[in-house]
């Protein structure tokens, strides 16, 4: 992906700034910038969301379908993450250019959406998808869109997931049996949004991306800030404060001791995200169901 240009003097700038507590945009070091989200930007869409994170612009929208559940987990549906990068968010993206970085998006969804072994620890409680044990499911394509990228794409894609994920509304299906038991039943699928389900995603943990410029520890880098940064940690956080998994990035090394301040940072930053996020979910909800 192509990179903003920016001077040696930029980067003293930054990283003077930082020191004292201070960013370009007059921010301090945990805090985020402003969040917008929306439900509902889809409509032939089961649940999608639009999140703008300052000059990030993410849209995810998910799909339904009755399919097969994975045999190590008959009694739970299914989700398949796809990330598309368009050629609108950086002329780097044409062609094959973006395939690389969706395909680390997609599978970082998936270490953050995905539960446990047994389905119902963490993550998107997939039990609620099954359908028949060990024979149908639903299928959930969780499919996201970058239309543009102004530095922390992880944690904003991140947010938007969680967010299309709280608006899907799963159909009720009814199962009927033939005269012959041995016959495959048939699906009768409830077209009544009143009747469809809601997936519990309470526990679904955000990614709060920390990274170090300087010798400081900051969130929600901006594209310039990101060329300052030796290292960064993403870590996933649920609501209760609880860290869900960890994967660091760029090349150079963490000391053991400054990776527990930057997931001590994460907790107190990723609490004020999962905030802001519950306050707009729980307005555009209400608004919803007051239009229905």
């Amino acid at each position: 992906m192509a990179s903003p240009l920016i001077s040696a003097g930029e980067v003293q700038w930054i990283t003077a700034g930082v020191s004292f507590n201070c960013r370009n945009d007059g921010r301090q070091r945990e805090d985020f910038r402003e969040l917008s989200a929306q439900l509902g930007v889809i409509a032939q869409a089961t649940g999608s969301a639009r999140v703008q994170l300052g000059e990030t612009d993410v849209i995810v929208g998910c799909k339904a379908e009755i399919g097969s559940p994975d045999p190590e987990r008959p009694d739970c549906g299914r989700l398949v993450f796809g990330v598309e990068c368009s050629p609108v968010a950086s002329p780097a993206f044409r062609g094959r250019g973006g395939d690389e970085l969706s395909g680390e998006l997609a599978r970082a969804l998936e270490r953050s959406f995905y539960p446990g072994p047994s389905g119902r620890a963490g993550g998107v409680d997939l039990s609620a998808l099954s359908i028949v044990s060990g024979k149908t499911c639903w299928v959930l394509y969780v499919d996201a869109l970058l239309l543009n990228i102004g530095g922390n794409l992880h944690d904003a894609l991140s947010v938007a997931a969680k967010a299309a994920l709280a608006d899907a509304k799963i159909p009720k299906v009814e199962v009927v049996q033939g005269e012959d038991p041995t016959d495959e039943p048939d699906y009768e699928v409830d077209d009544d949004p009143q009747q469809a389900q809601r997936l519990d995603v309470a526990r679904v943990p955000l990614c709060v991306t920390v990274s170090q410029i300087g010798a400081h520890s900051v969130v929600d880098l901006t594209a310039q800030e990101e060329l300052c940064s030796s290292a960064s940690v993403q870590v996933a956080v649920d609501a209760s404060g609880a860290v869900c998994g960890l994967t660091k990035r760029r090349q150079k090394g963490v000391d053991p001791s400054v990776a527990l301040e930057m997931v001590e940072v994460a907790q107190r930053a990723a609490a004020k995200l999962h905030a802001a996020l519950a306050d707009s979910l729980a307005e555009q909800q209400a608004q919803q169901m007051s239009v229905g």
